[in-house]
C-alpha cells in the first residue's frame, strides 16, 4: 500500500495539509487543553512529544500492509493550524477499510471545522480504493458523534474499548 499518501484536501474553508515534523510547535499550542482529552484519556503532550511522535508518524507504518495517513487542519481566514485528521488503512475481509480520528482545538470548536475536515477526508478516502471508512466514538462524546454523522457514517452494535463503532461502506458503482 505504499502507493497510499496523504496529500493536501481543500475544502470551503480548511485545507488538510499532510503531517510535517515542523507542526509540533504550534499543534502542541492548539491541543494545548486538558479537555480535549476528557473522553480519551491522557494528558497535551509537549512539543518535544509531539516532534517526537510526528517523526514515528511521518516514516510510516512498520507494518507494509498498513498506510498511516494524517493530516493538520489550516482554517485557511486565520491563516492557522486548528487541529487533525488521519486515516490507518489496512487490509480487511473486504477490501482496505480506513480508520479515521479527529481533533480540533478548544478555541476552534463549535463551528463545524472537524465536520468539514472529516468529510474532506471521506471524500477523499472514497476515490481511492477503500470499501469501509470507520471511527470509534465514546457515547456521551455528542460532539464526535455528530462530526461522524456529517462524514456519512452511523454508529453500529458494536462496541471497541469502551466505544462505539460508526461506519460508512464505500459503495461504489
Amino acid at each position: 500500500m505504499s502507493d497510499l499518501a496523504a496529500r493536501a484536501i481543500s475544502t470551503a474553508r480548511v485545507d488538510l495539509l499532510p503531517l510535517r515534523v515542523e507542526h509540533a510547535d504550534e499543534m502542541a499550542e492548539v491541543l494545548s487543553d486538558p479537555a480535549l482529552h476528557t473522553f480519551i484519556g491522557g494528558t497535551p503532550d509537549t512539543p518535544q512529544t509531539l516532534r517526537s511522535r510526528y517523526r514515528r508518524l511521518t516514516a510510516g507504518s512498520p507494518d507494509p500492509a498498513v498506510s498511516w495517513l494524517n493530516w493538520v487542519i489550516l482554517l485557511r481566514d486565520e491563516s492557522c493550524l486548528t487541529g487533525t485528521v488521519q486515516a490507518t488503512v489496512r487490509p480487511s475481509e473486504h477490501g482496505l477499510t480506513a480508520e479515521i480520528s479527529w481533533v480540533v482545538g478548544t478555541p476552534w470548536q463549535g463551528r463545524g471545522i472537524a465536520s468539514e475536515a472529516a468529510r474532506g477526508l471521506v471524500d477523499r478516502l472514497g476515490r481511492l480504493p477503500v470499501h469501509t471508512v470507520v471511527a470509534h466514538v465514546h457515547p456521551e462524546h455528542r460532539a464526535s458523534a455528530a462530526v461522524a454523522r456529517a462524514a456519512g457514517l452511523a454508529p453500529t452494535c458494536t462496541w471497541h474499548e469502551g466505544e462505539i463503532r460508526w461506519q460508512r461502506d464505500m459503495h461504489r458503482a
